[in-house]
């Protein structure tokens, strides 16, 4: 499989001087995140294929980066960097639909070069199988979901990601951590969450017992401490779809989930939020 050749349809760095480098999009499956600017650096969040950001920050090989859809921050490899000018990026973070394909692939068709995407990932200017990238077209003949402010779609979404891995900074089926298992259903559903399940809890509608919620509420549990340190979405049954060691489905009381291999309470209920 060929790989994408930023050059051949996007900004040269050689081209653009460092101040004006303030724009990129993700034109690779997967872009990972650092906390700090280095390769041994924890991963804690990714961009995925079609998202833009702003560079804040250019050091050595990195660039400090604010993703467009949630305002994270964090380091991104210069290596990987596909840079786009203010127009592209603007056009680009007007998300309207997503690839809704486990796994599918697009082609550039100025440079015939392919790439895997992954569900989930945002289509640029997508209309009848084609997509642009600032001048650059791209096709991309999967399925595509446009955002919808229904619940059944949001846990439709979140059962895609049934069994997948737990991984921290992950935002996607082969590796997935809690917050980020909410955010992207809930980008199904037209509402774009924060990264954090801390900052998650800052929104929507308290509720006093779970009797009272709905499916794709949201669930936030507390460490002793009392931080929000874990999100899940509540189903029927007094059940909870969340990520904790892979996406799994477990009870859940007023104390917390009860998780039933264990035999015991992994996670204490701190709040329920409504915010559909």
């Amino acid at each position: 499989m060929a790989a994408v050749e930023p050059a051949l349809w996007c900004l040269k760095v050689s081209d653009i001087s460092t101040s004006v480098m303030s724009y990129g999009i993700c034109t690779l499956s997967v872009i990972p995140v650092r906390a700090e600017p280095t390769d041994a650096s924890e991963m804690v969040n990714q961009l995925l294929f079609g998202e833009v950001y702003e560079v804040l920050i250019q050091r050595n090989d990195w660039l400090r980066i604010r993703s467009a859809h949630d305002q994270y921050e964090g380091w991104i490899s210069e290596k990987q960097w596909s840079i786009i000018d203010k127009q592209t990026f603007s056009e680009a973070a007007k998300h309207t639909c997503f690839a809704a394909d486990l796994v599918d692939m697009i082609r550039f068709e100025r440079s015939e070069a392919h790439a895997l995407i992954c569900f989930g990932s945002p289509l640029p200017l997508y209309k009848d199988k084609k997509g642009r990238i600032g001048e650059s077209a791209y096709q991309y003949s999967g399925d595509v979901l446009k955002p919808t402010r229904d619940r059944e779609i949001i846990l439709s979404s979140a059962y895609t990601y049934l069994h997948s891995p737990y991984l921290w900074g992950g935002r996607t089926p082969f590796g997935i951590d809690c917050s980020g298992l909410t955010q992207m259903a809930y980008r199904f559903g037209g509402i774009d969450l924060p990264r954090d399940a801390w900052q998650q809890a800052e929104l929507g509608n308290p509720l006093s017992f779970i009797e009272e919620s709905e499916p794709g509420d949201l669930a936030f549990f507390a460490n002793k401490e009392g931080k929000i340190v874990h999100v899940g979405l509540l189903l029927e049954d007094n059940r909870i779809l969340h990520a904790s060691g892979q996406v799994r489905i477990d009870p859940i009381d007023q104390t917390g989930i009860y998780h039933m291999g264990l035999k015991r309470h992994t996670h204490r209920l701190r709040v329920i939020k409504r915010l559909l």
